[in-house]
């Protein structure tokens, strides 16, 4: 079957006009405006102002920094270089006030998480570093080099090597302790989280070479230890001798984790060794999650809801955590085109509703009144990047494929409804089912197949030519480790 589906796509003539570059799209200019008027604060209240509690973050400026750097060199920025330099210094030397520079202290080099805290996380080590070498590659000051070569040479190697010289941990383990505090006291469980800190690692390789094989080894041991955790579905370990010398989940749910901190991992791990079978694994594991009767609305292709139930395999909230929806783009641009097309025409549609932290399966409503710097930051920096997939199957529907509408399955519990509708294109093709199921509201011989780019769910409307179709089957079709397209199998509805 699959062979000669094939072979009918590859009959099809289209325009070869199509086969041009791909189109980059532009950042909208609310998310600019945002980062340009708020970072580094990390949350934002609407009609209000800076949530003050939360105060200015070092994540929350270094995303912001990171966006900006790719923003400098782009088109769509040209006339507004010279503002978005000046705020590339000022958040630098900004974070350059948040980094420990106490040398009796075990924080040394570290930053503090937020402007108040006492903590100091590696996680943060490993968000600072990469923004800091970019901010000296386009200013040149070489503070910004010092400071990012003391948070990997001093802090981050203390935090991988520290703990058991001083009792913390029982012996070596090659990840990075959770955080220190002002006061010398540890955190000392390992985040899987911190396979972030790979592309700082990596970078300092290159910004400071005298001390690049202690970087490589940093970076080797990092992987090593925190690669089981990630393999695990897991998001932290807790070393001996006063922990269990086990890896866990959220701690209060071993069934859950939180999708960010693997997202961040992925990313980390992937910039280190491509689409390796441990990011395959559990890019693919985490993405196939789908909803569920309570969690009717959920599409893992639109971005990862904020509690994951690894073991039923089912969304575990009933919102996405929109920041995953940035930190993603760069493996579904490579490994998941159907998903990263599909989250910009969403975001297409919701810029304002996806500056949020948490937006709703259902109806893209916020969670809480907070709009997020670093979801902002990264939705920007996945707009700088996107660019239309370019596909053959693509250039088909171009050319050949029908326009239809869909309408997202929201609830299915006791009634069932739909979300707002979203165009888009299919090859349809007529079809016969044998041994159908006698069911009242539909028709018994009345079948299409769609063959499509869009990543439909079962029980979604499909409305085609007058008449609604539901989807009962979808059976991806894979080309060179990514989905080329779908096929999926619709029934006629007789009641809308």
């Amino acid at each position: 079957m699959m062979q000669m589906e094939i072979l009918w796509f590859g009959d099809a003539d289209f325009d070869t006009a199509d086969f041009r570059s791909g189109v980059v799209e532009i950042v909208p200019e609310q998310y600019y405006d945002f980062i340009m008027q708020y970072a580094p604060y990390l949350y934002v209240i609407p009609d209000s102002g800076p949530d003050l509690t939360w105060g200015k973050a070092a994540l929350a400026g270094a995303f912001a920094v990171d966006f900006l750097f790719e923003a400098y060199s782009k088109v769509q920025f040209e006339d507004r270089k010279a503002e978005i330099l000046s705020k590339i210094v000022t958040l630098s030397d900004w974070l350059l006030t948040q980094q420990c520079t106490d040398k009796a202290r075990l924080a040394y080099g570290g930053f503090k998480s937020n402007e108040n805290s006492t903590y100091y996380y590696s996680i943060d080590a490993c968000r600072v570093i990469p923004s800091l070498l970019r901010a000296h590659e386009i200013t040149g000051n070489a503070a910004y080099l010092e400071s990012a070569v003391l948070a990997g040479s001093s802090f981050l190697y203390s935090m991988q090597h520290k703990p058991c010289e001083v009792g913390i941990h029982e012996r070596y383990y090659g990840g990075f302790s959770r955080a220190v505090t002002t006061a010398d006291a540890w955190l000392r469980e390992m985040d899987v989280e911190c396979l972030y800190g790979l592309i700082g690692l990596k970078l300092l390789c290159a910004s400071d070479p005298e001390n690049e094989g202690k970087y490589s080894e940093m970076a080797n041991d990092a992987t090593i230890s925190l690669r089981e955790g990630l393999d695990k579905f897991c998001l932290y370990f807790d070393p001996l001798p006063n922990g269990d010398g086990c890896w866990h989940r959220t701690g209060l749910n071993e069934n859950m984790i939180f999708d960010d901190s693997i997202a961040y991992a992925l990313l980390g791990l992937f910039e280190q060794e491509g689409f390796s079978s441990t990011v395959q694994k559990v890019y693919h594991f985490i993405n196939t999650i789908r909803a569920d009767a309570q969690h009717s609305a959920y599409n893992p292709s639109t971005c990862w809801a904020g509690y994951i139930d690894v073991v039923t395999r089912f969304p575990a909230c009933d919102y996405y955590d929109a920041v995953t929806a940035g930190i993603l783009w760069k493996i579904r641009s490579g490994y998941d085109k159907v998903s990263m097309k599909f989250t910009k025409d969403i975001l297409d549609k919701h810029r304002s509703e996806f500056m949020f932290w948490g937006v709703k399966h259902a109806d893209y409503g916020s969670v809480e009144d907070k709009k997020a710097m670093a979801t902002v930051c990264w939705l920007s920096q996945f707009c700088n990047n996107y660019e239309e997939p370019l596909t053959r199957f693509v250039q088909i529907l171009r050319s050949r494929g029908e326009n239809l509408t869909l309408y997202p399955i929201r609830q299915s519990i006791d009634t069932i409804s739909y979300g707002e509708q979203l165009d888009f294109k299919a090859i349809v093709a007529p079809t016969r089912i044998d041994n159908v199921l006698l069911e009242p509201g539909y028709m018994i011989s009345d079948y299409i197949i769609l063959y499509t780019f869009t990543p439909l769910r079962s029980h979604d409307k499909v409305h085609r030519r007058g008449l609604y179709y539901e989807v009962e089957s979808i059976q991806s079709f894979d080309f060179q480790n990514e989905t080329a397209y779908l096929r999926v199998v619709c029934r006629r509805m007789i009641a809308q």
